[in-house]
């Protein structure tokens, strides 16, 4: 079962303002991964559902934060359907993030009262998304919906929408600065978060400060 509630979790994306989106298919690349972000400030991981036996890693993944990382909020993108968004919930994802609206996941998050976030790229399915109970919405692939230029406008008629573009988002304030001038409520980054050492392998050090330091950014961005 989640361990937190879909409103704790839209407050933690609004305060941290970064989601890490990762996957990997060996589990101690996933937990060393997460780890870095931990230690980096991030609070909220999304764990993406794209191999095989990917709900294995992720149920693992769950283990090693309820015991070693607290505060951590970790979710799944890239679900499509009910019956993987049940998996999910029974392995105790705390969000769940699809690219796409499907009414009958939002039904399986509500039940629980786990927060769901479909992928949306018009105002239309915004809208559509919020009525099925979305606190927070996705726009996917978000630089290819219209980039920061499309929350703005989208923020005129619905000034209440909380946004998370994916896709499109970089790690440095020039980037970060047009998404929350905008009016996002939080950015989600894949690998441009995550530096690799020349052999391949993942620097977890840099992956840490890389971290850190796209947090501060969102922070001054704040004041």
């Amino acid at each position: 079962m989640a361990q937190y509630s879909r409103i704790a979790v839209a407050e933690q994306m609004k305060a941290t303002g970064i989601v890490p989106v990762f996957y990997h298919a060996d589990v101690q690349t996933c937990k060393d991964i997460l780890k870095a972000c931990y230690d980096g400030g991030a609070r909220v991981f999304e764990f993406t559902n794209r191999g095989d036996f990917a709900h294995e890693v992720f149920a693992e993944l769950v283990k090693y934060a309820t015991k070693e990382l607290p505060g951590m909020m970790l979710g799944v993108g890239s679900v499509i359907d009910a019956g993987t968004t049940a998996l999910y919930l029974q392995l105790g994802a705390n969000f769940i993030v699809s690219p796409l609206i499907n009414a009958e996941m939002a039904k399986n998050c509500n039940r629980r009262k786990v927060a769901w976030m479909p992928g949306c790229g018009s105002v239309t399915e915004i809208n559509y998304a919020e009525e099925l109970g979305a606190e927070v919405v996705k726009i996917f692939p978000g630089s290819q919906v219209g980039g920061p230029s499309f929350v703005k406008a989208v923020k005129g008629p619905l000034p209440w929408s909380s946004i998370m573009p994916t896709g499109g988002v970089s790690p440095t304030e020039e980037n970060l600065k047009e998404w929350f001038s905008a009016g996002v409520h939080c950015v989600g980054i894949g690998s441009k978060l995550f530096q690799k050492k020349e052999d391949g392998s993942f620097d977890l050090k840099k992956i840490e400060e890389k971290v850190q330091e796209a947090l501060q950014i969102v922070e001054s961005l704040k004041k």
